[in-house]
């Protein structure tokens, strides 16, 4: 599963197979072949972004994701806090994703991550959080977390959550596109820190 997984800078991640998935699409390329399935866990424009949904979508890509996400597009249909869905072999659970640093990413956004079980492997990606209290009982087997600190996970909350959950694998987002984002020396700090029972992966950004 690990080798099916692509990052596509800041928040954004495809992941290749049967369903097809595509999370928080931004400045992303159009390929061929449609996702299947389409993330949005807000209605933030670097991850809810209706010029890259429509590059990428086809005439059968379903569409998921925050009520939020839904009044930018209007198709998009909504999963609420702990709601899950079927598509293809995939099944999609909507998690809160709360920023405490943030005010408008409180209880009541409606922010989502989203817990993504495919053949038989786990897949948590946060979204836009820096606490994830509610989620702690997750052992999955595949993490996808912010490690830039701005409202999201900083490294040191970032190599905390991996402790915690004690997933095979942990890929970080938000990291070496300048800006806020954390940089590559961060992502190497957030490597090296991760315990022994996990494996960090710097991914390159890949169409």
């Amino acid at each position: 599963m690990i080798d099916r997984i692509r990052w596509q800078g800041h928040g954004s991640f495809a992941i290749d197979g049967a369903p097809s998935i595509q999370i928080a699409p931004w400045r992303v390329v159009k390929t061929d072949a449609p996702p299947d399935l389409i993330l949005l866990g807000h209605d933030q424009y670097d991850h809810c972004s209706p010029a890259d949904v429509q590059k990428i979508r086809g005439e059968h890509t379903v569409i998921v994701g925050s009520e939020s996400a839904r009044r930018i597009i209007p198709d998009t249909k909504v999963l609420r806090e702990w709601q899950s869905i079927n598509v293809g072999r995939a099944n999609i659970k909507a998690l809160p994703a709360v920023s405490s640093r943030d005010p408008r990413a409180g209880k009541a956004s409606g922010r989502l991550g989203f817990l993504i079980s495919l053949d038989l492997y786990d897949i948590y990606y946060v979204g836009e959080a820096d606490t994830v209290d509610e989620n702690s009982y997750l052992r999955p087997d595949i993490i996808l977390l912010p490690i830039d600190g701005y409202g999201r996970l900083s490294v040191a909350d970032a190599v905390k959550l991996v402790e915690a959950m004690q997933p095979k694998w942990a890929i970080p987002y938000n990291w070496g596109g300048g800006g806020e984002e954390a940089t590559h020396l961060d992502a190497q700090s957030f490597q090296s820190q991760v315990s022994a029972g996990t494996k960090a992966l710097l991914l390159p950004v890949t169409p």
